[in-house]
């Protein structure tokens, strides 16, 4: 029977990179709970979780033996990479990801994502538009940073998606 190397994965990157789809195969794939930061982070109607007891709800899926975490939430990239076996870092292009972005809310329009807290129905604001579009120059520097000082973890950065399907096929089947 295979013995699966990684049981703590972190799925980072843009919004609209495809990380709760990449997330949700490779859950699958390798039978690992997933868990979607927007949902741990969102409550109905987008109120926000408080910082502390986000970061408490967070401390608490790090200490599972085995979990996928996939989400950006930069201020808390640290804690969750020192409890990451390989971290997944979707480096795509902005015209991509924002592309993405604008499609999803049009597929999901009035309705809440699976990868959603309850009540969150999928909106799309000029705001979050420019988060997107501008995420390779206020996000990804700082999230490259971060990559460069962890030891010990597996770092994998895709920058396309021939990349993440090259990645998919290489991965190891539980079985």
């Amino acid at each position: 029977m295979f013995q699966l190397k990684h049981k703590r994965i972190l799925i980072i990157g843009s919004s609209g990179a495809g990380k709760s789809t990449l997330s949700k195969l490779l859950s699958e794939k390798w039978d690992l709970p997933l868990i979607h930061l927007d949902a741990l982070f969102w409550n109905e109607g987008w109120v926000p979780t408080p910082k502390p007891e986000f970061r408490e709800k967070i401390q608490a899926e790090l200490k599972k033996d085995k979990w996928i975490i996939d989400g950006n939430f930069d201020s808390t990239l640290e804690l969750r990479a020192s409890y990451a076996d390989l971290i997944v870092f979707l480096d795509f292009s902005r015209v991509l990801c924002t592309y993405r972005v604008f499609k999803r809310a049009w597929i999901y329009r009035g309705k809440t994502r699976p990868d959603m807290a309850p009540g969150c129905k999928e909106k799309m604001d000029i705001e979050f538009a420019k988060w997107v579009w501008s995420f390779p120059k206020n996000v990804r520097p700082h999230t490259l940073d971060i990559l460069k000082n962890i030891k010990n973890t597996d770092i994998c950065i895709l920058r396309n998606p021939k990349e993440v399907e090259g990645f998919l096929m290489t991965a190891p089947i539980v079985n």
